[in-house]
């Protein structure tokens, strides 16, 4: 007989600390919309390794999106990004360079002409949420939903060996590279045992890991997310 429990929720779960999250207060008069390119460049100019270190990823810089009703900017030629005191810049990075992106304080990355001095830095691990999120996946020209969720769902296979049953994902922008627009889309992945979610967020999906490509969140739900996300 082969006879296999879900799992048990009541139980204590340890998240293992292998990737983790390190943010650092930022100080910075403004930002360009789209920096997601130019940020890439400062960390790899500062931290060279990363471009080797395929769990290492940059996640792009958001300000407060809710406060006087203030939306993120469809305009990214001309309009720009307003930090306060409490943006911070996320890195999710392998334990064992922890060490090595805190040599980050005190330093200062231009971004597109934008000096950000870098300030304190936070560790967090991740979360064993059942629901996640990522804003950015990458999705080739042309690539339609059904499409994209069915490489999606191959590649969650092929790392955690768990058929997912439940995914949504819509339309987000294009990240302006050199080489050209990448286009990508918002996914969300729900009903996730720890193990798997833990697994995603680890490893991350669809490439494009300094480009801020591939991060997965912890959401609410399914039923808190706009149509317009």
């Amino acid at each position: 007989m082969f006879w296999e429990e879900d799992e048990d929720k009541s139980l204590p779960y340890e998240v293992p600390d292998d990737v983790v999250d390190i943010s650092f207060a930022i100080k910075s008069k403004k930002l360009p919309i789209d920096h997601a390119w130019a940020l890439s460049q400062a960390i790899e100019n500062a931290l060279p390794w990363t471009k080797d270190e395929p769990k290492f990823r940059a996640h792009q810089i958001h300000v407060a999106e809710t406060g006087n009703g203030w939306l993120r900017p469809e305009d990214t030629e001309n309009q720009w990004l307003w930090p306060s005191r409490r943006t911070r810049m996320y890195l999710r990075v392998p334990q064992h360079r922890a060490e090595a992106v805190k040599t980050l304080i005190g330093q200062t990355l231009d971004i597109d002409g934008c000096p950000v001095k870098l300030g304190t830095e936070r560790t967090r691990e991740l979360s064993n949420a059942s629901v996640i999120f990522s804003r950015y996946v990458l999705s080739p020209e042309g690539e339609d939903e059904n499409a994209f969720l069915a490489r999606m769902h191959k590649e969650i296979f092929d790392l955690t060996n768990i058929k997912m049953r439940k995914m949504i994902c819509g339309i987000s922008h294009s990240i302006k590279t050199p080489e050209g627009d990448l286009p990508t889309r918002h996914l969300m992945i729900a009903d996730l045992e720890s193990d798997p979610s833990i697994k995603i967020q680890q490893h991350g999906l669809g490439g494009g890991h300094l480009l801020g490509c591939g991060i997965f969140l912890p959401h609410k739900g399914i039923k808190s997310l706009n149509a317009s996300e």
